[in-house]
């Protein structure tokens, strides 16, 4: 799964990297080292802009809220519990499938967080011990340093209760494609810990090479099963991970020491 992830890289770099043709300014995001769901994220789109002549999909950087809310929901309040899509449902389950075939996005991330209970904390659980096993957090990310770019889909809902004039009348909101976690070895793995991506969660965001974007992100393509050999998993062996602060585990704490490699898990936390 995707629950929480950092994104610290600036509209101007990202411009370049996607080659962005349009990005609003007073959109800017701050850094952020602990993206959590419902909070504001960057997404890389291909869509027409708004009251242009000119029909052509443009290649956007927009600030959408992470948790999808699909567009005939009556209330936004699910929008917290849909921040992931399986890549090997989505193009069938009525939360995902237009969005899928019509409404596709990048998501670029430094890097995801993931837990893993330690093996003396789950000892202790299965003994009956400790009812909440404390998890060591990981961070993984792109070996070579470039940009995680995460699969990604968005939606438009309509608060009708409001105006149409009114800034909140719209959403637009944002789901992370995830999928089966690699079992082959990482590119780099920490001497005390896991040594594939599977070792740490089953599931993991789908990333996008920059071969798949501008295939990804064209709203031509709408034919669902070749959209879905676009979601076979990246090559093996790009990512590593590494342990980082149990601090990220609070919502509340952001800020670039998050990133910090430790030298090995955190005591208490032994993979």
């Amino acid at each position: 799964m995707c629950g929480r992830y950092a994104a610290s890289r600036r509209p101007e770099d990202l411009a370049g990297t996607f080659e962005i043709e349009k990005w609003e300014p007073e959109e800017t995001l701050e850094p952020d080292y602990n993206v959590a769901p419902t909070k504001e994220v960057y997404a890389v789109l291909d869509r027409p802009l708004k009251d242009a002549d000119d029909p052509r999909p443009v290649r956007q950087l927009r600030t959408l809220k992470w948790g999808l809310v699909p567009s005939w929901s009556k209330t936004p309040e699910g929008g917290a519990r849909m921040i992931n899509a399986r890549a090997e449902t989505v193009h069938e389950k009525p939360s995902y499938r237009r969005a899928f075939t019509s409404r596709r996005c990048i998501l670029p991330a430094d890097g995801y967080y993931e837990w893993v209970t330690g093996t003396q904390e789950r000892e202790l659980e299965v003994e009956g011990k400790k009812k909440r096993p404390r998890k060591q957090p990981y961070f993984v990310t792109p070996a070579d340093g470039s940009v995680f770019a995460m699969a990604g889909l968005y939606e438009f809902w309509r608060d009708k209760t409001l105006p149409d004039d009114h800034p909140q009348a719209w959403w637009v909101t944002c789901s992370v494609i995830t999928t089966e976690a690699e079992a082959s070895p990482l590119a780099v793995s920490p001497a005390d810990g896991p040594r594939a991506l599977a070792e740490i969660h089953p599931r993991m965001p789908l990333m996008l090479t920059p071969d798949r974007w501008d295939a990804w992100l064209d709203p031509s393509r709408t034919d669902a099963d070749e959209l879905r050999e676009l979601l076979a998993p990246p090559p093996a062996g790009l990512m590593r991970a590494y342990p980082v602060t149990t601090a990220v585990s609070n919502v509340r704490n952001n800020g670039p020491e998050l990133l910090k490699e430790l030298e090995g898990p955190e005591e208490g936390t032994l993979f």
